[in-house]
């Protein structure tokens, strides 16, 4: 086992993807070893339901460059991240995915960049290797997060990139439970840029992203990052009642003028079943982050531990950074 602290650690979080584990770590080791002989790959098991765990154990005993880690259970690609980045000790960490998607061969010019005086570098997917349908839905999805998060992503960019030790640390340093890898990055600030890199096709499995998930995790980033969802249903409510005031002007303009005998039914149902969709849309969304709030206030941890190949055992949090 290495004793040097290594200049650069691979951070994957792992999911149903035990048939491609052994060729990510050799094309990992082959693509570092052309930068440097000390690194780390650190592989965490996102409580995967195949071999994936039994997997790692069997890397990590026959390449002391491999450690793994398993959590209690399925908490999540971003708290899987945040579990890595807690025991990652290289000055760069690499995060990727465990798909190949993100292809190992582009570390050494995501290293080349970062060695330009960036201490972020994110791989911008040039051609996304996935159908056609999965690339709108991800541009829709995108679009409709940069509106109500008021943020800036780029639907080229995911995980996939390489980050200095102090990004590391300021992120380790972010005490919110709710996580999302590329919003915490680009919060932290720095020097950052992005490099286009060949995105690789899937061989095995798929995506554990359905649209049920996407859905959540859109909600989970919107309400964790912006309080637009509140001001847009303020405005919406706002315009309701100057169109109501309007619509009620007109009605009673046109009753002095004898137009109108008897108030419409029609009208009036149509205006009760508005204003109290409108008001529990309102409460809705006041709801969800009121739930947000609660998730705070319980202070649990965001990840558990269960094993680590290094010979630590159900003894790992997700607590903040001391």
């Amino acid at each position: 086992m290495p004793t040097a602290k290594p200049d650069i650690s691979v951070l994957v979080p792992v999911y149903c993807c035990a048939d491609c584990l052994h060729e990510l770590c050799a094309r990992v080791d082959k693509a570092l070893t052309a930068i440097t002989q000390r690194y780390e790959i650190v592989l965490v098991c996102d409580g995967s339901p195949d071999d994936s765990w039994q997997v790692i154990e069997q890397l990590a005993r026959s390449d002391a460059h491999v450690r793994g880690l398993l959590l209690s259970r399925n908490f999540g690609q971003h708290y899987a991240i945040s579990a890595g980045l807690d025991r990652c000790e290289g000055e760069w960490v690499v995060v990727m995915d465990c798909d190949l998607q993100d292809r190992p061969e582009e570390i050494p010019r995501l290293y080349a960049k970062a060695q330009e005086g960036y201490d972020i570098v994110f791989g911008a997917r040039a051609r996304r290797q996935d159908g056609l349908l999965k690339r709108w839905l991800s541009r829709i999805f995108y679009a409709v997060l940069n509106y109500l998060s008021s943020a800036d992503f780029d639907a080229r960019t995911a995980n996939f990139g390489i980050f200095h030790r102090r990004v590391v640390d300021a992120i380790r340093r972010m005490p919110e439970k709710t996580r999302f890898f590329p919003v915490q990055v680009k919060w932290v600030g720095f020097r950052r840029c992005a490099i286009e890199v060949e995105h690789g096709a899937r061989e095995h499995g798929s995506s554990s992203y359905d649209l049920h998930k996407l859905l959540k995790l859109g909600a989970d980033i919107i309400l964790a990052n912006s309080d637009k969802p509140l001001r847009v249903s303020a405005v919406l409510g706002l315009l309701i009642s100057l169109l109501a005031s309007v619509y009620a002007l007109w009605t009673l303009v046109r009753y002095l003028r004898g137009e109108v005998s008897v108030l419409g039914y029609t009208s009036l149902i149509t205006s009760i079943w508005l204003l109290g969709g409108l008001i529990l849309f309102s409460l809705g969304v006041l709801g969800l982050y009121l739930g947000r709030v609660y998730e705070s206030v319980k202070d649990r941890p965001i990840y558990l531990i269960y094993r680590d190949t290094r010979g630590t055992d159900a003894a790992g949090t997700g607590d903040k950074m001391p």
